[in-house]
């Protein structure tokens, strides 16, 4: 971290002055990490239309946040990312089973999940107002072992993307075709799905439950406005989270406001200039 600070040290704001403000710092390393994780798992979120899932698993990341606060565990996130990562490899089972479409499987994992995390909550007459904060995120209280532990998910999921990149969109388009073909779709489809599970819980404190289904969706979403191959498809992807992350950052710094909200809405333009652009194009 002390390079990190070194380097930071040279840019031209008051707040990279050496010495001071080590949360904004932590901040910007924590969002040059988060966003290309975030622009690469969205293409695979909506190529695949999953756009909801991960506003599910937010749902059962915080059920599993009450539990651990509830059976007083000093890192109830422990219990998150055990719960999120146990309900991803359950939704993708009953979904290779069920004759359900993928939204109402998800409709009902998410309903099921947020039920059971507001009753745990509130159990015995419990207060709400406690994981208030996971509801709006709040990423200047990121710590460097969580932008470690990110940065290490972000490299495993660089290395299987170039590896099973592929066979995982081939899975996705035509799981048929797929398996004729030699690849376990059931198997690469769990995986990715327990790592979305892993980013969406380690995210929600730092971005908010509210806004965390944007950030998963918006990039990939917007970057298909713009794309005309695959590659370029993950490429403006991942760069238009990394540069609508960064100023968003900026912006909730200067103007006093949530990060997670004012990258969401700059990734929101962001869709909406290349939805127009190519809307003229055409």
């Amino acid at each position: 971290m002390d390079v990190w600070y070194m380097l930071v040290d040279l840019l031209p704001f008051e707040w990279a002055e050496p010495g001071t403000m080590l949360f904004m710092k932590n901040a910007l390393l924590g969002i040059l990490v988060l966003c290309p994780l975030l622009g690469l798992l969205s293409t695979h979120v909506v190529t695949g239309q999953m756009s909801f899932f991960s506003d599910a698993l937010g749902h059962s990341a915080f059920t599993g946040i009450a539990i651990g606060s509830i059976c007083g565990l000093a890192f109830p996130m422990g219990a998150a990312v055990l719960l999120s990562v146990g309900f991803a490899l359950l939704f993708t089972y009953v979904r290779s089973r069920s004759r359900l479409s993928g939204d109402t499987i998800i409709g009902v994992f998410s309903s099921t999940a947020v039920a059971l995390g507001i009753l745990i909550a509130t159990w015995g007459g419990g207060s709400f107002t406690k994981f208030n904060s996971y509801l709006i995120g709040d990423i200047l209280s990121v710590t460097p072992m969580q932008i470690g532990f990110l940065a290490i998910v972000l490299a495993i999921v660089a290395v299987l993307w170039c590896v099973a990149s592929n066979r995982l969109f081939l899975s996705v388009i035509h799981p048929n075709l797929a398996s004729s073909r030699g690849v376990r779709v059931e198997r690469i489809q769990s995986l990715f799905t327990v790592v979305i599970a892993v980013v969406v819980t380690v995210a929600l404190s730092w971005v908010g439950l509210l806004v965390i289904n944007s950030l998963l969706v918006l990039p990939g979403a917007a970057a298909r406005n713009f794309a005309n191959n695959l590659r370029q498809y993950h490429l403006f992807s991942i760069l238009g989270a990394l540069i609508c992350g960064i100023l968003g950052l900026m912006a909730s710094y200067y103007w006093g406001c949530s990060t997670g909200a004012a990258v969401s809405l700059l990734l929101a333009v962001y869709f909406f200039v290349g939805f127009l652009l190519r809307g003229r194009a055409r």
